[in-house]
């Protein structure tokens, strides 16, 4: 971790930043769905699971508070020339190696209780919520000198109710309605997952699945995306996903419904074409569709896969700062039976 060139940056109103080179940080407009981020005593760090970084940019609003841990995750020169009101290029030389280990491990446990691709469909067994608690748990007081307000507390992750199936006892997206009128249109495809919270929907970009049918002088545009796998059994209604789906004629939303391990629904349009694209959200939750990124959705699947291969490996991660969570060593032991 040492020898990491960065920036140290001014951005007014009592804001400081000690920023890698292309690095995030929590100032920037959105954020990618791999960007980590943990809150810490006077400010954030945040890292980017994808790149490899090891070396979090910083975004300090409170100096005073945020000197107890700065020396140790940089080193004392970038501690003297913030407390300088320096700015300007240096190198980052952690006091305390071991414990920016631990902070990029917290930042990540936290992060895949977020974002990890659990899919039936992909193959991506999801990580136990009781454990991803521990590793929670056991990391904080690892980070106690970093840690301070809401990433000093470990998430209360709800009870998950044991609910998965086996890929192949799917059908594609949970399988076809069948109808006795004309099929017009039909289409798969996957979801932007900022848009609902995690645990309700496959992360698959095979997930989502419509068909447009028109029968006794009406179209109806049926909606089935398969369910994440351990999705609790009964979700409140006000968690449960909905769709928003543009036929080219028009725009409507239903809410669906949980059936046979899929969220389903069927909406009445004037009419549809192949063109026809279906929005899987949650209302109010996340931020607002334009900037989804399929590539980025599966770089995420590919990494989770690598890790849970790796993990399968024997002494293949033996000391590795990115050692696997438990929650990561139990999921690599049940993927085989997923």
């Amino acid at each position: 971790m040492s020898g990491s060139a960065l920036q140290i940056r001014r951005y007014g109103g009592g804001l400081s930043g000690i920023v890698p080179a292309g690095a995030a940080t929590v100032l920037d407009a959105a954020a990618e769905v791999d960007t980590m981020v943990l809150e810490v005593t006077g400010g954030y760090l945040s890292w980017s699971v994808l790149a490899g970084q090891s070396v979090p940019a910083a975004v300090i609003d409170d100096l005073e508070l945020a000197q107890e841990w700065v020396w140790a995750m940089y080193g004392a020169p970038i501690a003297l020339a913030l407390d300088r009101d320096q700015a300007g290029e240096a190198t980052a030389a952690p006091a305390l190696p071991a414990l920016a280990v631990s902070a990029w491990r917290l930042a990540y446990a936290h992060w895949a209780a977020r974002w990890w691709p659990a899919s039936t469909l992909d193959g991506i067994a999801p990580l136990d919520a009781g454990l991803l608690e521990r590793d929670i748990a056991a990391l904080t007081l690892e980070c106690e000198s970093l840690v301070d307000g809401a990433d000093a507390l470990v998430p209360a992750v709800a009870q998950m109710v044991e609910t998965r199936l086996r890929a192949a006892d799917y059908a594609l997206a949970a399988g076809e309605k069948t109808a006795d009128g004309l099929v017009l249109a039909r289409g798969v495809g996957g979801w932007d997952w900022r848009r609902c919270p995690p645990g309700l929907v496959d992360a698959s970009e095979r997930a989502v699945s419509w068909q447009a049918v028109r029968e006794a002088g009406a179209t109806t545009v049926a909606v089935s995306a398969v369910a994440a796998p351990g999705v609790p059994a009964d979700v409140p209604a006000h968690l449960r996903p909905w769709a928003r789906i543009d036929t080219g004629a028009g725009v409507g939303e239903i809410a669906l419904r949980a059936e046979g391990g899929a969220w389903v629904g069927e909406l009445a349009v004037a009419g549809a074409d192949p063109s026809v694209h279906v929005d899987i959200h949650v209302p109010g939750f996340g931020v607002n569709p334009g900037s989804d990124s399929t590539e980025m959705r599966q770089r995420i699947r590919a990494f989770a896969v690598e890790r849970l291969r790796r993990t399968a490996v024997p002494g293949s991660v033996d000391g590795a700062p990115d050692a696997p969570l438990l929650a990561e060593i139990a999921a690599a032991a049940d993927d085989s039976d997923f």
